[in-house]
């Protein structure tokens, strides 16, 4: 009797890998297969965005600016700027009585170049960096990089760079002091031992054969740059380059149970929540869903979520559909409801002082839903209504979705944000629904397969409401 008790009133924590058959867990390695393989292919914005375009034309999707009209069951899409896009498939509702929308973001912490990076010392040419979003600085020293982006000349043309993936490519790396000679070093608290000015990409030592040359490493380097891309150096001014591990998204375990790589913060929602909407079909509320750029360093400018391209997004939904009105997009936005779809911090039993385990989300525990993010006192969140985390919890539980619902780590340690503040502020009901993940923001993230299924299980039952 008290047993049953116990069940009828505790919440369950236990694993989601317990008591699944062997057909459930044959589509959760089979669907990490291909997530595994997307982390490889796509580890820049500008790649998912190029990816997911790519997918979504092979699924029926269209430029939305090809249709003049659209009609009950268009599959549409929007890119903004090649680093940002928005996808909708038009409901039987109409649009005004509100849509369904789910949010990720494909940018994560990187090192940038800076405008004019190359420079030579001592014999050796390095790129100079600035890094890109919340990282320890000394998780990027003496791994390998691979050199990502495009460059932009001044008529126009624009070079795709990818050097670092491939088995025959060169790699690139930020060098570190030995042991031997890093007792100063080791002295300084860690999050100084490495200088950010000190981050510098390690690229050549050949020197340029002319003697009356003084920077010889440096023009060659430009040299073979120019041979290869067409390139001088002037044309680094009009980049976008950036560097990112260049190692290769694998299994993790002898059980295989996990997925390491690096930029699944929040790929591994943006993947999720893609593949959940190309296998959607015949929605009665419109479905969208949302790539977005810049989260990481406050989803500022023009391909960020702060901008009005999204708004823009749906009014030519309303255009389009014959709906629109004055004030009609305001509505809109007051009556839907929005997944934001980005990653938790997993407890890690390593760690476990920063963390709350009554309140914070663990690995192969299936979806975690964050009804505020924020820090401290929750400034900065967006603190979900109560009747909408119930609303949510009942998709989840009638779809035999396994979940929990957590906060980031103990309450004065950190904190962290996401995109759901944004449209919050639009008036739309939005609750953060994501995977939990352990090293969040370093070169090598991890998450749990079972977590990255019940994510693509619940971006489908959420649209399909």
């Amino acid at each position: 009797m008290e047993e049953k008790l116990q069940d009828k009133l505790c919440i369950k924590k236990e694993k989601g890998w317990c008591n699944i058959s062997q057909e459930e867990k044959d589509k959760i390695f089979n669907f990490s297969k291909g997530y595994i393989e997307f982390l490889n292919k796509a580890k820049t914005e500008r790649e998912v965005i190029e990816y997911a375009k790519k997918v979504a034309e092979e699924h029926g999707y269209k430029d939305i600016a090809t249709f003049e009209q659209l009609q009950t069951g268009d599959k549409v899409y929007f890119v903004n700027r090649d680093k940002s896009m928005y996808l909708a498939i038009i409901g039987q509702e109409k649009l005004e009585n509100g849509i369904n929308i789910i949010g990720s973001h494909v940018d994560s912490p990187r090192l940038d170049l800076k405008p004019t990076p190359l420079y030579e010392d001592t014999d050796f040419a390095y790129f100079k960096t600035h890094y890109y979003g919340g990282i320890k600085k000394y998780q990027w020293t003496a791994i390998p990089i691979s050199m990502h982006g495009v460059i932009v000349k001044t008529n126009g043309e624009k070079v795709t760079i990818n050097i670092g993936e491939a088995d025959e490519d060169p790699i690139f790396t930020i060098t570190d002091l030995l042991p031997h000679l890093a007792q100063d070093q080791m002295q300084k608290k860690l999050k100084d031992g490495i200088e950010a000015e000190n981050m510098n990409l390690l690229i050549g030592s050949i020197p340029y054969n002319d003697k009356d040359v003084q920077e010889k490493v440096k023009l060659n380097i430009l040299n073979i740059l120019n041979q290869k891309y067409g390139i001088t150096e002037a044309d680094f001014q009009s980049s976008e380059i950036e560097l990112v591990p260049a190692f290769k998204a694998k299994s993790l375990g002898l059980d295989m149970s996990m997925v390491a790589g690096y930029g699944q913060d929040d790929r591994v929602c943006a993947y999720t929540s893609f593949m959940a909407m190309m296998d959607l079909q015949n929605v009665k509320t419109t479905a969208v869903c949302i790539l977005s750029d810049k989260e990481e360093i406050g989803s500022m400018g023009n391909t960020g979520m702060e901008s009005h391209m999204f708004d823009y997004f749906i009014s030519e939904l309303l255009n389009k559909t014959g709906e629109n009105r004055p004030n009609l997009l305001d509505k809109v936005f007051c009556y839907s409801k929005m997944l934001s779809s980005d990653v938790d911090a997993g407890v890690d039993p390593i760690y476990v002082s920063v963390h709350d385990k009554t309140n914070n989300s663990f690995l192969g525990n299936g979806i975690t839903m964050n009804k505020y993010t924020g820090a401290r006192g929750k400034s900065g969140a967006s603190d979900a209504s109560a009747e909408y985390v119930a609303w949510m919890r009942n998709v989840l539980e009638k779809n035999n979705i396994k979940y929990q619902v957590a906060e980031m780590g103990k309450v004065d340690v950190g904190g962290g944000g996401t995109i759901a503040y944004i449209l919050a502020n639009k008036g739309v009901d939005v609750i953060d629904c994501g995977v939990p993940v352990l090293s969040m923001h370093s070169p090598y993230e991890v998450a749990s397969k079972y977590d990255i299924y019940c994510a693509y299980k619940t971006y489908s039952a959420f649209w399909k409401e």
